[in-house]
């Protein structure tokens, strides 16, 4: 049955008024909103919002983590029959101008002091943005600006209004159809301006339900929602899931309390980009590395068992009975202790998307009994297009159709989805959604693909940045820049990686290190250093990394279409590479092109064969401070591998 978010929030409070619906950490304390004080809070904040001037069809952008007032924000507006714009609260001022000049917003509701800041330093550059509440006071004090006000007033002005007007908001709620715009998503914008991709309630419902039925998700799972809500997935896992299933959302106290929050809370249904499970993971070797050493040799010997017995147990498959009495006693004496660890003691059903997610990265967390999985979606599709069964997770593919869904590859290789949870179009851009959307409603992903024998799509690369080598060994050899990149970030030295060779005779790659993770290596070895960019430029470092290059020339050569990609040259960069040096989209995606034409001369180095290149690169700091960051960067050979017969 077709409905809309306002009318699953009231049914929500109908059926467990006093059931929680969201919990947020406050100054160390869990504080909880029923589903029925929800309901009176969004109402509150609709009847606000319509007295401030809201009007049916207007963009409101919001800007803050994720806050149970902002979500009900959120249902306020939509209630209304405005459209809810989530911008990432990690950008920089100026990359909020396009969204709201776009998008003609009039009115922004955002977290607190670092967000009100933001929209008062562009507003010279927006002026229809004539209205900015805040939820959070603290540090708002001494703000006398026009059109400023704290969402308190809203809240107090609107309870008012509802008091004397009962039956407004229902009123308001029942003017909404389900084809009625839900949401705008900007895209991450890797290159150009950002697009905005008008999701209506159907399509992002539609969604959540799939998601729901295939995983068999109920009201009594627990989610962590810490991920930016302007990323669609949050949207989907913590918002449009929450209200169609009516489980619990807990909102983290802040970024650096994630970690612990997760442990308190113990998620069921669990979602993290492969980064995510990646620094988990370096963290737990970093711990293990300064154990003593009957603890260390327990973990590895166990480790070794979980490995052989762990992921056939997850896929149902049959194990033999001293491998089942060798995997308990391990979950006694380590699994279980690196559960509750982790956070992960209740995870029920974990996912990974957006890249790649390394075969022994992937093999860990299944071999100790969490349920980990990938999935295949973007913006455009309202996140669900492909999900794994319980029984057939790969490292290597992104699952099967799920619900609704049905996919094919193109005479190129592209994969082409035709899915209820396709976006409308983009905002103010009939062209680009013509080149998406074909006539008969199938949506090019721009993702080159292959479908396997078991019906299993495995994602290769970008379309557009799938290349061909030019000249030397493998002239004409298939270059897949994101396969290379991803297959260097499974090891947990290496944290981001940049590809080039298209219409080149070899591959050469930059390579940022991960500080953590190699500082620990380094530390142990009594290896001095001074920070990041000495530490990257050392040649034990060098060494570290050049066996990692090597390990994954190795594999590459074993693959007949790809073992072309195998790495010549590369250098381990002076800096992170960092979304407010616009290096990476907010969605920590490389821009390989601005990165190619920014360290030009770093690109010019590794093709023309010299061993070393000096470069000077601005930094920009959170604050906007900017200083110089200068080295001499080392460039490095790689052995490459002869390949298997047949490969390209």
């Amino acid at each position: 049955m077709q409905t809309t978010f306002p009318r699953l929030l009231l049914e929500q409070a109908r059926l467990r008024p006093r059931d929680t619906a969201m919990r947020e950490k406050k100054y160390g304390i869990w504080q909880v909103t029923s589903w029925a004080d929800m309901a009176q809070l969004v109402e509150a904040l609709a009847c606000g919002l319509h007295q401030a001037g809201i009007v049916r069809g207007e963009h409101v952008v919001v800007v803050g983590a994720n806050r149970p007032r902002l979500y009900a924000t959120m249902l306020a507006l939509q209630s209304l029959g405005a459209v809810p714009v989530p911008l990432y609260q990690d950008a920089v001022a100026t990359e909020c101008i396009f969204p709201i000049n776009n998008a003609e917003v009039r009115f922004a509701i955002v977290e607190d002091q670092e967000q009100v800041d933001k929209m008062l330093e562009i507003r010279d550059r927006c002026p229809q943005l004539t209205h900015i509440y805040y939820d959070d006071p603290r540090g708002m004090r001494n703000y006398e600006e026009p059109g400023l006000h704290a969402l308190d007033e809203l809240v107090a002005s609107g309870g008012v209004f509802a008091t004397g007007h009962p039956g407004f908001f229902r009123e308001q709620i029942e003017l909404g159809e389900p084809e009625d715009v839900a949401s705008l998503f900007f895209t991450s914008g890797t290159t150009g301006n950002p697009k905005g991709v008008v999701h209506t309630h159907a399509n992002l419902i539609d969604r959540a339900r799939a998601g729901i039925a295939f995983d068999r998700l109920t009201a009594q799972e627990e989610v962590l929602a810490y991920l930016p809500p302007a990323w669609i997935g949050q949207s989907i896992f913590s918002y449009a899931q929450w209200l169609v299933a009516g489980y619990v959302v807990n909102c983290p106290e802040s970024s650096g309390t994630v970690t612990i929050d997760m442990n308190e809370v113990g998620p069921t249904y669990y979602f993290a980009p492969p980064r995510v499970f990646e620094g988990l993971l370096t963290n737990v070797m970093i711990r293990m590395e300064d154990a003593g050493a009957i603890k260390r040799a327990m973990f590895h010997y166990f480790m070794k068992v979980a490995r052989r017995v762990g992921p056939a147990k997850m896929s149902g498959r049959p194990v033999g009975l001293s491998d089942r009495l060798l995997y308990a006693l391990g979950n006694v004496l380590v699994y279980r202790p690196l559960r509750n660890s982790l956070g992960m003691s209740r995870i029920r059903v974990a996912y990974t998307a957006g890249e790649a997610i390394g075969p022994d990265l992937f093999t860990f967390y299944r071999s100790l009994g969490i349920n980990l999985k990938q999935l295949y979606g973007q913006t455009e599709t309202a996140v669900f297009v492909c999900l794994q069964p319980d029984d057939q997770a790969q490292a290597d593919t992104v699952g099967v159709p799920c619900d609704g869904v049905e996919i094919k590859l193109s005479e190129d290789g592209e994969v082409l989805v035709r899915s209820p949870g396709l976006l409308k179009g983009y905002y103010k851009d009939p062209k680009a959604t013509a080149e998406v959307l074909t006539e008969d409603g199938w949506y090019r992903t721009n993702d080159a693909g292959i479908i396997d024998a078991q019906g299993h799509l495995r994602i290769i690369d970008r379309v557009k940045d799938v290349g061909r080598l030019k000249g030397g060994p493998y002239d004409g050899a298939l270059f897949a820049p994101k396969y290379v990149e991803n297959k260097l970030k499974f090891f947990s030295y290496i944290k981001e990686a940049v590809a080039f060779g298209d219409q080149r005779e070899k591959v050469c790659v930059m390579i940022n290190i991960d500080f953590e993770a190699v500082g620990n290596w380094a530390e142990r070895r009594g290896m001095p250093y001074a920070g990041y960019t000495d530490l990257a430029q050392k040649p034990q470092v060098y060494e570290l990394i050049l066996e990692c290059v090597e390990k994954v020339n190795a594999d590459l050569s074993e693959d007949a279409m790809l073992a072309g990609s195998q790495i010549s040259r590369f250098l381990v960069l002076h800096k992170e590479l960092d979304a407010d040096d616009g290096e990476l989209t907010r969605t920590n995606k490389v821009r390989r092109g601005f990165i190619g034409d920014k360290y030009r001369v770093l690109v010019d180095a590794l093709y023309e064969g010299r061993s070393e290149q000096f470069i000077e690169t601005q930094v920009k700091f959170e604050d906007g401070r900017t200083t110089t960051v200068s080295a001499t960067l080392k460039i490095g050979d790689a052995r490459t591998f002869s390949t298997m017969k047949g490969a390209a």
